[in-house]
């Protein structure tokens, strides 16, 4: 059997335009998460020496730090989030360049899971593009790049 050329193609459509009920509670959580992490950096004291921020939530010094007197790759993180959430955005990524990058994409994602679970909106199907092996091969580049920037920093 042929094809009719002038027929329209019919394609289906596999996700719904609209979140379900558990999507939302699943993105409600992310909500959260997202925003516990960025109240809680905006409510410590940032470090002046740029590192050990994450010490007055009871976690030991970074081994790194104290064993061999360099930062380790996720050093001033801590730090760089509390400066940023504190509205000091250019100190945080004096800080840690990464930990500013991470900001603002902590904060997209609780803006977009607080859309989703109150409009039902799929917000997932904007940030899924993105979610591609390169895009974690750059961001794994910019990780190098500021633990490279913390180093000479140090």
């Amino acid at each position: 059997m042929q094809m009719n050329q002038s027929s329209p193609r019919v394609t289906e459509r596999t996700t719904p335009l609209r979140a379900t009920l558990g999507d939302r509670i699943g993105a409600g959580a992310i909500a959260l998460m997202s925003l516990a992490v960025l109240s809680i950096a905006a409510w410590l004291a940032p470090a002046s020496q740029g590192h050990g921020t994450h010490t007055q939530l009871g976690l030991s010094p970074c081994m790194w730090a104290t064993a061999l007197d360099r930062p380790c790759p996720t050093c001033g993180m801590t730090t760089s989030f509390s400066y940023a959430g504190q509205g000091s955005w250019i100190q945080s990524a004096k800080t840690q360049p990464m930990g500013t990058l991470l900001t603002l994409m902590t904060a997209t994602v609780f803006w977009g899971a607080l859309i989703q679970t109150t409009t039902g909106a799929r917000f997932n199907s904007v940030i899924e593009p993105a979610l591609r092996p390169r895009t974690f091969l750059i961001l794994g580049i910019l990780l190098l790049g500021a633990w490279f920037y913390k180093i000479t920093t140090w």
